[in-house]
């Protein structure tokens, strides 16, 4: 269902609104009503002259369920969760679901239109270090303003969906927060990551305070006591059609874990082994350069393994890079170019 509700003004088909302070209001009002039924809205986000939008879809099953919220785009130029999510949209129908879907296609409008890698062109913030945001900030303060308040804060189960961004080459993988005091969110967090059959589940470590700000929308919901996870896939900022339909099928594998997809499925999944990691040691660049490494994500290292060399503009070799950790690389930096503080390599192992 595509409505036109002008509250701000017309931009085009469902509803342009501005939320000022009230909690989840847009979102809420979609849930509401009777179920089969799908509703697109578009919230506007306005910065005295400039003016961005988040795009969201509710998908309200025949019956009482979850609520289970996806979010793709938080970083622009990160394609095979976005073209995933586009798919899933014209293939999931309200007569698939029990309970309710609430779907953000692209969350970071600005970053993916304009092919900005990692931040938001109109103020140059990371909308993955901004949550929970601010209704007075920024641009992308607003942004996760409004994705906290109307998507997580209505949700039971939240999904980020990422990859690697222009200069990353990723290993698929599903990871979520170790959050101890929530035993049964984070079990079915850790099954469902299992049941996507990506092949490699991460456990970070939780350790805020209620009165931290998250920074990450996956943090972010652990934090409000989600059932919280990601997915990782793609690179490198090009879409890999493998890794469309391999984002695709872990959602689906998630869907039916939760009891949110009903319908039959043609193809059921078959079982694979999973490796559990839950520890990361990030290797970080240590001066400005030109890096040189033969390795890719997916490869396993070695303590004290040189993983590559960093050089001048001029060809100098300046120094090795070192592993202090025995691993598999989960990402690395896969482009010549590197800067100081940047992450070179993030390695998954097990303690």
């Amino acid at each position: 269902m595509k409505f036109i509700i002008i509250i701000a003004g017309f931009i085009g088909a469902g509803f342009l609104s501005e939320i000022k302070g009230q909690k989840g209001q847009a979102v809420i009002s979609m849930m509401s009503g009777v179920g089969n039924s799908r509703k697109d809205t578009v919230l506007s986000v306005k910065i005295g002259a400039m003016q961005t939008r988040l795009p969201i879809t509710v998908i309200n099953g025949r019956d009482k369920g979850p609520v289970f919220s996806i979010v793709a785009g938080v970083h622009g130029y990160e394609y095979p969760p976005v073209i995933a999510v586009q798919e899933l949209l014209k293939e999931i129908k309200p007569e698939h679901i029990r309970g309710t879907l609430i779907i953000v296609p692209v969350a970071n409008m600005e970053s993916f239109l304009k092919r900005t890698p990692f931040v938001n062109p109109l103020d140059q913030k990371n909308l993955n270090t901004a949550f929970p945001g601010s209704p007075t900030g920024t641009a992308t303060d607003k942004i996760a303003d409004l994705i906290t308040r109307e998507v997580i804060s209505n949700s039971e189960i939240f999904l980020d969906i990422h990859g690697g961004d222009a200069n990353e080459d990723l290993l698929p993988f599903v990871c979520y927060y170790n959050r101890k005091d929530k035993h049964n969110q984070t079990g079915l967090a850790r099954e469902m990551g299992i049941k996507s059959q990506i092949g490699y589940v991460v456990s970070y470590p939780y350790n805020l305070y209620p009165s931290d700000p998250a920074k990450y929308a996956l943090k972010q919901a652990a934090q409000q006591g989600l059932t919280a996870l990601s997915i990782e896939a793609g690179k490198l900022g090009t879409v890999q059609r493998e890794n469309v339909e391999m984002i695709k099928t872990a959602v689906y594998n998630m869907l039916v874990e939760t009891g949110n997809y009903i319908a039959k499925r043609s193809k059921q999944p078959s079982i694979k082994p999973v490796i559990h990691l839950n520890q990361q040691d990030y290797v970080r660049v240590p001066e400005d350069g030109i890096f040189y490494s033969s390795l890719r994500s997916g490869d396993k290292v070695k303590k004290k393994q040189v993983l590559g060399y960093i050089t001048d503009e001029f060809g100098n070799k300046k120094q090795d890079i070192i592993s202090d950790s025995e691993g598999i690389i989960l990402y690395k930096i896969g482009t010549p170019p590197v800067n100081k503080g940047e992450t070179l390599f993030c390695i998954g192992y097990n303690q």
